[in-house]
Parts: structure tokens; C-alpha cells; sequence
């Protein structure tokens, strides 16, 4: 949605403030609504929708927590479920606005804020509105992600999906390849045709031909019946071949053939079937690898390559961590007839500090053990339990890279924070420019 036609709520009991937000506004978007009493907002939200809401971190009187912006945020979660927040605080609070984040705050601005920027937050959460494709696989287990690298793949989903074009996808084994490869079917012009997916690295060559291609009866020893192949199941719909790039060079070619001439030959028999599939492939090995003519045929590549997606590792997510260990701890507490459980600010922690080379899948099965195993309605950080199998397939260049990060986040803050948030100081004391700093601040999500 562009900013121009926004409605955009914002709450502040400060007359200064709210005139100020309200001034700036007004000219940039459709429709800009102010409101000094909190205590208003169950009546303008049951009575009308906002696109954004921009709410104050603390209120004079009223709740008188200290923590009232907390109070107002989980009201208006509890009206609106999916209400885009963004928290107003002064610096002071920043520990505050961060726990915002974690209790479903899209973002928050910093008094005193620069007009650009709190345009640039509010342009980008709506940019975030429609935040996530859903695909449900076998285990209910969805695709979603708010980081920019998800976001983009997410744009590639909408451009490609309705086209006919082949797609390879790349990431690390446990990213959600095969989640990709759904999400591009169920948005196609194909989807109420069969998907069919198939695990060809995992196929010998005697059984490559008959499981993708078919057989007739009597074709083979133990062929005692006509059989039809994964191309023509697949017809009219889309064909997923996982790990692609584990086949052999003879196989390889078969696969070439077949993909030119749209048409596969039964083991067995001479008579033709012409195919019409989408064929989406997937791979763990990095292109480079791939592109060795010695392991993997270019002619090939260039055919089922139209357009490519790398899924990026779940260490690269940033809090697309937390989205996906609250939803797998919604929906494996929904699966066990668990209470629904919390995690504490530790717990938290220690899912964004770990390098997670087993991915996604990793952290599901994480998640899944801590509510099978916990015994309170909060899960602390003895809950999470990482596989010993995935941890020994890091290196020690790997953890001491996390490590390092983790420590260039907290010094970076500290030093924000002991200059009040000047950030052209703090980048002297840190010893890099502005530009820099402002990077390594997105890097980390500060």
C-alpha cells in the first residue's frame, strides 16, 4: 500500500506531539486521525479500520504500570489482531520499545524523530501488510518471514507463480525449498491441477526412468503392471524434482530429452505421451558447484533455470526466528492439547544467538521437543534443547563468526545508548563512519 493513501491513527497525550505527527501528516497521507485519551481506542477501532497506528510508549495517569504502552498495544491486539503498531518513545525506553517488538509491535520511532524517518517506518510497515504467503505442506508448517530476503522472495512468488516459467530453487538443506516450490503452485494459473513432487537424488538409475517416465508391463522383472510416471501424474499441473542436483550425468541427459521434446516414452514402449507441466527443480548445492560442467550439464541448467530463488539460512533471518518459533509453539501446543505457552526474554535470546545449521527444520523440531518436555507455562532457555547432531556439523569458524557478531551487536549498542542515541558520536567512538554504523544497525536489526 502507498503511504498516500494510508489512514493513519495516532495516540499521544502530549498536545505538542500529537499535533506535530498530525501536522506532518496530514499532507502525506489519505487520512491522518488523532486521539489524546487511550482510553478512546476500543471505540475508533470497533467503529473503523487504520491502516497504521502510531502509539505513544507511556501515558500520564490512566494505568499507571510504567509500562502503559504495553497495556494499550496488547488492547489493541486483542480488538485488531492483525493492527499495525508502531511504538513513539523517547530513547530513554529504547530497552522497552525492543520488548515491544517481541509482544507484536511492527516498529518503533525515537523522540526526538527526524520527519524522513518516521516516514521511512511507516512506508515500510505497510510495504509489510500483507507480510507472509501461507502454504500448509503435510506438517501444517508455514511459510512466513518479515526480513527483507524473505520479502523479496515473496515479490519473486507473485511475479512468477502465474507464468509458466521453470524455476530452480537454492538453499541450504532445512530452508523450506520445498515450501517455496508449493507456494509458486498454489499461485499459479495451475493450482487446482496435481503438484507433484519427487525426490530424484534419491532414485538409482534403474529406478530414475520408471519412477518419472513409466513403465508398460512385462518391461522389467518385477514390472507387473502398467505404470504411469510422475511427468504424466503431473500433467497440467506442476512437477517438483528435489535435489536436482544429485543425479547423474545419464540421467541428466534422459531429463534434458524429455524437457525439449515435452514428451516421455513408458519403459516398455515405443508409443509417445506428450506432457504439459511447470517444472520447479531445487537444490542444496551452491550455483558455482552446479555450474561444473564435470558434475552438472549447462544445457541443463539453462532449461530448467528460467528464473532462480535462493532461500536464504535461517541465521540470515533476523527475527523471522521469533515468527516462526511462536508459530511452531502454536501449533505444536495445538497438536499435544498443550496450554498455549510464552517464552521468556532469555529464551528469546537464545534463539536469535544460535547459527542453526539444520535451518528451519532445525528449529521446528526445537520447538516441538520444548512443548512436548516443558513443565510450566513459559518456556525458558533449559527448554531449548539444540540437536547434537546439527550443532557437530558446525565449524569452528562458523561459531566464532556468530560469536563475533554477537559481540559487534552489543558494543554497537552500548555505545548508541551512552550517546543518547547520537549516532554521529557513536560512530567516532566506534571508529567507523555514519554510513557504516547505520549498516551494521540494519544488520543486526538494532
Amino acid at each position: 500500500m502507498q503511504l498516500k493513501n494510508a489512514s493513519i491513527l495516532v495516540i499521544d497525550d502530549d498536545p505538542d506531539v500529537l499535533t506535530a505527527v498530525w501536522l506532518l501528516l496530514k499532507t502525506q497521507v489519505k487520512e491522518a486521525v488523532k486521539e489524546k485519551n487511550p482510553e478512546n481506542i476500543p471505540s475508533l477501532l470497533s467503529s473503523r479500520d487504520f491502516d497504521v497506528i502510531l502509539l505513544d510508549m507511556n501515558f500520564k495517569s490512566i494505568i499507571n504500570t510504567g509500562n502503559e504502552g504495553f497495556y494499550w498495544l496488547n488492547k489493541i491486539k486483542s480488538i485488531k489482531k492483525d493492527a499495525i503498531v508502531i511504538m513513539i518513545t523517547a530513547y530513554g525506553d529504547i530497552d522497552l520499545a525492543v520488548r515491544s517488538l517481541k509482544e507484536g509491535a511492527a516498529d518503533f520511532v525515537l523522540k526526538p524523530w527526524q520527519n524522513d524517518k518516521l516516514l521511512a517506518t511507516i512506508t515500510e510497515a505497510l510495504q509489510r501488510k500483507k507480510k507472509h504467503v501461507t502454504v500448509n505442506d503435510n506438517n501444517n508448517s508455514d511459510l512466513i518471514g518479515e526480513s527483507e530476503a524473505m520479502q523479496e522472495i515473496f515479490y519473486k512468488i507473485k511475479k512468477i507463480a502465474p507464468t509458466d516459467a521453470n524455476i530452480l530453487v537454492l538453499g541450504e538443506n532445512g530452508t523450506g525449498k520445498d515450501l517455496i516450490a508449493k507456494a509458486i503452485h498454489t499461485n499459479s494459473l495451475r493450482s487446482k491441477k496435481p503438484f507433484v513432487k519427487v525426490d530424484v537424488g534419491a532414485l538409482t538409475d534403474s529406478l530414475f526412468e520408471s519412477e518419472l517416465f513409466g513403465h508398460k508391463k512385462g518391461a522389467f522383472t518385477d514390472a507387473r503392471e502398467d505404470r504411469v510416471g510422475r511427468f504424466e501424474s503431473a500433467n497440467e499441473g506442476t512437477l517438483f524434482l528435489d535435489e536436482i542436483g544429485n543425479i547423474s550425468l545419464h540421467q541428466q541427459a534422459k531429463l534434458l530429452s524429455v524437457l525439449q521434446n515435452r514428451q516421455v516414452t513408458r519403459l516398455g514402449s515405443n508409443n509417445t505421451v506428450p506432457i504439459d507441466i511447470r517444472l520447479i527443480c531445487a537444490t542444496n548445492l551452491p550455483m558455482p558447484e552446479l555450474a561444473n560442467e564435470n558434475r552438472f550439464r549447462k544445457d541443463l541448467i539453462y532449461r530448467i533455470n528460467t528464473v532462480e530463488i535462493v532461500v536464504p539460512p535461517l541465521r540470515n533471518r533476523g527475527n523471522d526466528i521469533l515468527l516462526l518459533a511462536k508459530h511452531f509453539s502454536k501449533m505444536y501446543t495445538e497438536k499435544y492439547f498443550r496450554p498455549e505457552l510464552e517464552f521468556d526474554e532469555k529464551a528469546l535470546s537464545k534463539l536469535l544467538q544460535y547459527a542453526y545449521p539444520g535451518n528451519v527444520r532445525e528449529l521446528q523440531y526445537t520447538i516441538e521437543r520444548a512443548v512436548i518436555m516443558s513443565e510450566s507455562p513459559v518456556l525458558q532457555v533449559k527448554d531449548l534443547m539444540f540437536s547434537p547432531i546439527e550443532s557437530s556439523g558446525i565449524t569452528q569458524a562458523e561459531q566464532h563468526v556468530s560469536n563475533l557478531n554477537t559481540l559487534e551487536k552489543s558494543t554497537i549498542i552500548k555505545v548508541i545508548e551512552k550517546h543518547q542515541g547520537n549516532i554521529t558520536k557513536a560512530a567516532e567512538e566506534l571508529g567507523i563512519t555514519r554510513t557504516a554504523l547505520y549498516r551494521r544497525i540494519s544488520k543486526y536489526d538494532i
